[in-house]
């Protein structure tokens, strides 16, 4: 087509027709038809990218630095679908996501690590926390839906605060979404675990 135009432009030239006037318009056209469609292609390329690239994928649970969290439940050239933990949809479009910082939670594959903040009181036997609490890590693993079973928790002391030594507690979980049930499951029994021992829990002051 664009061959086409330029043989009749030369052709009109050679018959004594000034096209100066006629390449002025079709540039002015141009530019406005350009400007006019501006956000139109920036939409379009971004999604193409996001298609081309799999960065993000469909059933993928991504937060973006813009706030919203989810799973990708439809991609198009023009906007990503994601589903809420609310069960709500929010419809992002793509020039948003192109230019966000993203999280991918199932690449490079699904599992996590979660870590969980406890305090004790100096008067605890740390050796005796460890065990304790490692021990109670590891069936909740083992007996909570979303745990990797196989996996040895661990924890880790981080500082001596006003009125407890705090340490945070490591577990593996198959999937992002699996966190909120894990830690529910574990400052529940660690808790009443602890009182059974005799480890008192201290609240930073």
């Amino acid at each position: 087509m664009t061959v086409y135009a330029i043989g009749i432009l030369i052709l009109l030239e050679s018959f004594g027709v000034s096209i100066s006037p006629l390449i002025t318009a079709l540039g002015v056209g141009g530019l406005a038809t350009a400007l006019a469609l501006q956000d139109t292609l920036a939409i379009l390329f971004s999604g193409i990218n996001i298609l081309v690239s799999r960065q993000i994928k469909m059933g993928d649970f991504v937060k973006l630095s813009t706030g919203e969290e989810g799973h990708v439940v439809d991609m198009n050239w023009r906007n990503t679908t994601i589903k809420t933990p609310t069960e709500n949809m929010a419809v992002v479009p793509n020039k948003t996501i192109a230019s966000a910082i993203i999280t991918n939670y199932a690449q490079p594959f699904a599992e996590c690590f979660i870590s969980i903040p406890i305090g004790v009181s100096y008067e605890s036997d740390l050796d005796h926390v460890e065990k304790v609490t490692c021990m109670v890590a590891k069936e909740i693993l083992q007996e909570t839906e979303g745990g990797v079973k196989n996996f040895e928790p661990y924890i880790r002391y981080g500082g001596f605060n006003g009125t407890s030594i705090s340490f945070n507690v490591i577990l593996r979980i198959k999937a992002v979404t699996d966190q909120q049930l894990i830690c529910h499951e574990f400052i529940k029994r660690i808790y009443a675990r602890y009182k059974q021992e005799g480890i008192i829990i201290q609240l930073p002051q």
